[in-house]
């Protein structure tokens, strides 16, 4: 049996992520800030909710313990996000940390149970926004869409990915793009967005990769994205 923890899993593409992987077969751990949202997004699709804070190091270190208590961890899902204008030092700080640094905190926690899986994998949710090749792309819709600081964080997420992958060859760490989706997280009714099914479609599929699988790459439907 494979166990996955999701961060931001109470709603949008973290949670459909989890309703996919269960199917697939994965026991899933419904990581959420908000601890009457997990409860209930666990009981609906058959997980298992665990309180988790990404921006509380207390928070991650208690999740990861009771995990490792129930008989540890073999996908990590970095999902959690946020998305403000930030164009002010406090929001810049608070995306950050909420979109890189928790990457950061979430993988140091989870590397001892990671290290001891079979098959260990890190999906980490990135963004097209910052990818360097697509805003730098007319062809693109991240040319055209301005994202300054919510972008960076993207970009960050991005480098920790491969700096990831490069200090840890024996786990699968990849950065994984959903595109453009009708979640909460994007207003929830955008038009042209694509279905959240979609969208956490490449997510699940990363966590899905076997020994054989890649690292340090940045994958959207369909195939690879340049950095």
């Amino acid at each position: 049996m494979t166990t996955t923890l999701i961060t931001g899993a109470n709603k949008g593409l973290g949670k459909e992520a989890a309703r996919q992987l269960i199917a697939a077969g994965h026991t899933v751990y419904i990581g959420s800030r908000d601890a009457d949202r997990g409860r209930a997004t666990a009981e609906e699709l058959g997980g298992r909710f665990v309180q988790l804070d990404v921006t509380d190091d207390a928070s991650v270190a208690a999740a990861i313990a009771r995990i490792e208590a129930d008989g540890g961890l073999d996908v990590l899902i970095n999902n959690a996000g946020i998305g403000l204008l930030a164009l002010n030092g406090p929001e810049a700080l608070q995306v950050f940390d909420t979109n890189a640094v928790s990457v950061v905190r979430v993988t140091e926690a989870a590397l001892p149970l990671l290290q001891k899986s079979d098959n260990p994998v890190i999906v980490n949710v990135s963004s097209a926004l910052g990818s360097f090749w697509a805003v730098t792309n007319p062809e693109r819709p991240a040319f055209s869409y301005p994202a300054i600081v919510y972008g960076a964080s993207k970009a960050a997420v991005s480098m920790l990915t491969l700096q990831y992958a490069k200090q840890y060859p024996n786990i699968k760490i990849n950065a994984a793009e959903p595109g453009y989706t009708n979640t909460d997280f994007g207003g929830g009714s955008n038009e042209g967005a694509q279905p959240v099914e979609v969208g956490a479609k490449v997510i699940a599929e990363m966590a899905l990769i076997g020994k054989d699988g890649p690292t340090g790459t940045f994958h959207e439907e369909g195939g690879e994205l340049g950095w």
